[in-house]
């Protein structure tokens, strides 16, 4: 008995190598062909199927394989995982974590970077698809007023712009009117139209969006800059899509130039050698809502001159005071023309001066200064540079009321203006809009 048992284990042993034979055969044969039909695409399928087997040793082979290809899989999924982790490693400055993941996707796929068609972020499927959802964010920022107004809608029965996050005991700015609202909004945007702090307050919550989007601030301020020149909304979809759009000077800053040029000095005695100079002044043009303008050339640099410039009433004796008005030609081209002068100062008339005898006084004269400016954008800011195109000066006699105009030619010592914006030009409010 004990040897019949022992030639019936060598038969289950034979039985069980000679299956796991056929598997490997089987496993080989679907190797074999998957093989083939990689490097030939275009070869049936049916034409590299491999040799007929048993279904019972086909069947385990299959599962094999497809378990094997199951891993394959997963394993180049963490891969790009971890490769797209390192891109965004290195695009925030991280270059040693980003060597480190580019390491550990290539230990898993050496030829990682190829199959990657960067569709998919680095934090997997919990951000996933930015590309998509940016589209489908721009499509909702696009109606972000209407979005809101429903929210606040549908909320509550009586609309409150904002709610406190946590209890506080006195009173909310919630609980204040739409008129009183508005009315603070309005000084936010001041006499000196600084829609940059709306925009910014617009931030703080849905309400205060929506107070920000009002028309009846944006068209005000529309009438300040253009007056009545822009009575008509069309080609503009808002007040707002007009201010952004339409070009203007800005009020937020000042308009620098900075020239340079060489100067010849006077000989030596000797003769051996001649003095050169170079002369370095700027000019600045500071703009108002209301119409006004000033002007000022100096050698001084914008550091001391800029927080001279925040009021009209400063106290610098070369400034210049003016007028300006937009113009649009046919040409489809913005220009500034101002006329500015010196400041008038009423002189004392001293009478014991020409006491013993007589003298004809001097003729006074008025001299006033007419500048032409192209306004044009440059880089990514808008409105931001102005070229000159004309500049004359007109002395007329106060007596007679004749004007003696000279003009300047414009060279390369009339260099452009830019714009600079300057905090302390809208860190106080004087008035509302």
């Amino acid at each position: 008995e004990a040897e019949e048992d022992c030639h019936a284990d060598l038969g289950r042993t034979d039985d069980s190598e000679r299956s796991s034979e056929a598997n490997l055969q089987a496993e080989l044969q679907m190797f074999r062909a998957q093989w083939m039909f990689e490097l030939a695409p275009g070869v049936s399928s049916s034409g590299l199927e491999p040799l007929p087997c048993r279904a019972s040793s086909r069947e385990p082979g299959l599962k094999s394989v497809d378990a094997r290809g199951k891993q394959e899989i997963a394993k180049e999924e963490k891969a790009k995982e971890l490769f797209l982790k390192a891109v965004e490693e290195e695009r925030n400055g991280a270059l040693y974590e980003a060597i480190k993941f580019y390491r550990l996707a290539m230990q898993l796929v050496p030829d990682i970077e190829f199959k990657i068609t960067y569709t998919r972020s680095p934090d997997g499927d919990a951000v996933g698809k930015r590309c998509v959802e940016d589209s489908k964010e721009d499509d909702k920022m696009a109606d972000l007023l209407t979005d809101f107004q429903q929210q606040l809608t549908l909320q509550e029965s009586s609309v409150k712009l904002c709610q406190p996050e946590v209890y506080v005991s006195q009173t909310h700015i919630s609980a204040l009117p739409m008129e009183v609202l508005m009315y603070i909004f309005r000084w936010v945007v001041s006499s000196d139209l600084d829609l940059r702090s709306l925009e910014q307050l617009s931030l703080v919550c849905r309400g205060f969006y929506i107070c920000a989007r009002d028309p009846e601030i944006w068209h005000q301020v529309c009438l300040k800059i253009w007056g009545r020149s822009c009575n008509k909304l069309v080609p503009y979809a808002s007040w707002r899509d007009m201010f952004l759009e339409r070009p203007r000077v800005r009020f937020d800053g000042v308009y620098v130039s900075k020239t340079k040029y060489i100067r010849q000095g006077e000989q030596s005695l000797d003769g051996f050698y001649r003095a050169w100079h170079q002369v370095e002044y700027y000019r600045y043009l500071r703009f108002f809502p209301d119409g006004q303008v000033m002007m000022l050339t100096t050698p001084e640099d914008p550091q001391s001159i800029v927080p001279r410039l925040r009021t009209k009433n400063t106290r610098t004796d070369a400034i210049l005071l003016g007028h300006y008005r937009l113009s649009q030609e046919t040409d489809n081209q913005t220009k500034v023309f101002a006329v500015i002068m010196k400041k008038k100062e009423e002189k004392p008339v001293d009478y014991h001066k020409y006491r013993y005898f007589r003298r004809v006084p001097a003729q006074e004269t008025d001299h006033s200064f007419h500048v032409g400016l192209q306004l044009c954008s440059s880089g990514r800011q808008r409105f931001n540079k102005l070229v000159w195109i004309h500049h004359s000066c007109h002395i007329t006699c106060r007596s007679t009321g004749e004007t003696a105009v000279t003009t300047f030619d414009i060279d390369k010592m009339y260099t452009p203006l830019f714009f600079a914006r300057v905090k302390s030009f809208t860190a106080y409010s004087e008035k509302p809009l």
